[in-house]
């Protein structure tokens, strides 16, 4: 009687977890994320005073939210939806390197890789490891400034 009972219970549970959070528990990547400018290296003259990162799940979909301040002051707001594979999304707002477009893989549990694009042109890349306990995300970034200058990034994300 115990075991029956026992395997509806585990049924009706799992019958009642919504997709989206069982996408947030295989993705380290959900959630929010403040970019810790005193760990962060960017190209002098390009860190921002603050970044916020805003991850959510819902199903297949990730939607990825940036807000905060440039160096110079000015609002630094983005934002995309992509699944994640070869496909190139659509960014609205000021995405790094002037992009337009970007594609996310997920290399493994805790790995990814992300490709920006302005047209057709690649214009910057990332790479993203989430550290095993959840609490870091760790960016390294590289591409071309408005000059065609190459410029590299270090950002480093604490969860909230």
């Amino acid at each position: 009687m115990h075991r029956i009972l026992f395997i509806l219970a585990v049924a009706a549970l799992c019958l009642g977890i919504p997709s989206a959070m069982l996408a947030a528990d295989t993705n380290p990547n959900v959630g929010t994320w403040k970019l810790n400018v005193e760990k962060s290296k960017y190209a002098a003259g390009q860190e921002p005073k603050s970044l916020t990162r805003s991850v959510t799940a819902d199903g297949d979909n990730v939607k990825y939210s940036f807000e905060g301040q440039a160096a110079d002051g000015s609002t630094l707001t983005y934002s995309f939806t992509v699944q994640y594979g070869d496909k190139d999304y659509e960014i609205t707002g000021s995405a790094p390197y002037g992009a337009d477009h970007i594609s996310i893989k997920r290399i493994n549990s805790h790995m990814f890789e992300a490709t920006l694009k302005k047209g057709d042109k690649v214009v910057g890349t990332s790479h993203t490891t989430i550290s095993h306990d959840g609490k870091t995300a760790t960016l390294n970034g590289k591409g071309t400034d408005k000059d065609g200058k190459p410029v590299k990034s270090l950002q480093i994300y604490d969860k909230q």
